[in-house]
């Protein structure tokens, strides 16, 4: 009997403290909302200046994926649009840069938003960047070389402060 009772109290001091640290873990790693796309645009970015003085860059992203049927042995593709928006920096960015085919990489967080139009509630899901590298010209027939966008940005054009910068933080 004291036995069984002194088990029962081991095993809710057991309890209590794996409760504990399962509230503890949760509120260290609540969740994870983040996106990496690497594909080509659907169209131009569509850009606009707010009324608070924000830019937003918006346009379609497709991914793709291949695969070879097991029954027909063809290969196929599988194509996904994704509503991308870049705000601020990187709105102004796309808008000199970005064209239609272009593949870029674009690393961000989901996003649901809703509103109403015509009495209808529209949701839609988009991904929200906050990074963005420019990987390369359109994939076929390509463009001119006088349109084509760099595919490395020079961060001293756009901060002359960065040209005159000799610091090295690097520890080697």
């Amino acid at each position: 009997m004291w036995v069984e009772r002194a088990a029962k109290k081991r095993f809710a001091r057991n309890l209590v403290f794996l409760l504990s640290q399962q509230k503890i873990q949760t509120k260290i790693m609540s969740g994870v909302n983040k996106v990496i796309l690497v594909g080509r645009l659907g169209k131009d970015p569509e850009i606009r200046n707010l009324e608070n003085g924000a830019t937003v860059a918006n346009f379609t992203m497709a991914t793709s994926e291949t695969y070879k049927d097991k029954i027909t042995g063809e290969r196929k593709e599988i194509v996904e649009w994704h509503n991308v928006a870049l705000w601020r920096g990187l709105a102004d960015i796309a808008a000199k840069y970005l064209h239609k085919g272009d593949q870029v990489y674009i690393e961000g967080k989901l996003r649901t938003r809703s509103w109403e139009k015509d009495n209808v509630t529209r949701n839609t899901t988009e991904i929200v960047g906050d990074n963005m590298t420019l990987l390369g010209n359109k994939p076929s027939g390509g463009t001119p070389p006088d349109s084509s966008p760099p595919t490395s940005t020079n961060f001293a054009s756009i901060d002359p402060g960065l040209a005159n910068d000799t610091t090295d933080d690097l520890p080697f």
